[in-house]
């Protein structure tokens, strides 16, 4: 359902914005081939994937990044924030880069914005991958003190991200790999205001959801989640593999909702296995 925020602020390089109805869009593109577009989660920017992920999946992919509405480098615009409106958002910016398909990787609350990507601009969509992913945030939601927590945008950077990083992995794996999360985490990234991740937050808890419509996606789609996240607990995915028509499920043990950094590598070649049509390596 949602992603981390940095362990610190600053401005990462980005090319330049593209203009996207009402907002200017900051994205980057890695590698060459089939296009891969990634939709990033709650309060996330660009900046925030593993970028050993990222250097896996662009040796086979052309994979494009991005900032949200209102996060990072990508301007918030005048229209309301709504799950709906992102989706829109990531459908104009493949537009603006000329792509006329892509595989499509969703993240948290970016797999909401991927689902509805995939219902509202079918075309448009080669295969699907949801990592940590829900279909409605009613279903099988974070308990009371979990959401508590990670709405808290009070104190400094660097202790808003410790308190999201206690909720995002298992605290035997964080305690034993500390110092590579800090590498990862520690990197200059863009910031964002409180205020427009108040609104990113409201464009959740305001979703109907699409568990209903869950039938219509005859896409390909992989699902993938950890056994011990309680951001996006895993009856989400299990949901998920039961109404999606043409889904395949991926459960890792240990892993929380930060899965994609636990196993960086492990999850490349998942999705890559996946997308080529070749023989996953788990």
């Amino acid at each position: 359902m949602l992603a981390a925020l940095a362990l610190t602020s600053g401005c990462a390089s980005r090319s330049s914005p593209v203009r996207i109805g009402d907002i200017e869009m900051a994205y980057q593109v890695h590698g060459k081939g089939p296009a891969l577009v990634m939709i990033m989660g709650f309060r996330g920017t660009m900046d925030l994937w593993d970028p050993n992920v990222i250097k896996a999946l662009s040796t086979h992919f052309k994979v494009i990044v991005f900032d949200n509405r209102g996060m990072g480098g990508t301007t918030a615009g005048n229209r309301e924030f709504t799950i709906e409106q992102f989706a829109d958002d990531t459908a104009g910016l493949l537009d603006a880069l000329g792509v006329d398909r892509a595989h499509v990787l969703g993240w948290s609350m970016g797999t909401e914005v991927a689902l509805e990507l995939t219902l509202r601009h079918p075309d448009k969509i080669d295969k699907l991958v949801l990592c940590a992913g829900d279909c409605s945030m009613q279903a099988f939601p974070p308990a009371p003190d979990v959401l508590e927590k990670l709405y808290d945008t009070s104190g400094s950077p660097g202790e808003q991200g410790e308190r999201l990083l206690a909720l995002m992995f298992p605290q035997d794996w964080l305690k034993e790999h500390r110092v590579y999360i800090k590498e990862v985490f520690s990197r200059s990234m863009a910031s964002s205001s409180p205020e427009n991740i108040r609104r990113q937050a409201a464009a959740m808890d305001t979703w109907k959801g699409c568990a209903d419509r869950l039938p219509q996606i005859k896409t390909a789609t992989l699902l993938v989640t950890g056994t011990e996240d309680v951001l996006t607990p895993p009856q989400n995915s299990y949901m998920l593999a039961e109404k999606l028509p043409n889904a395949r499920l991926v459960t890792l043990e240990n892993a929380g909702h930060g899965v994609i950094y636990q196993y960086p590598e492990r999850f490349a070649q998942i999705v890559i296995g996946f997308l080529e049509g070749t023989s996953e390596k788990q």
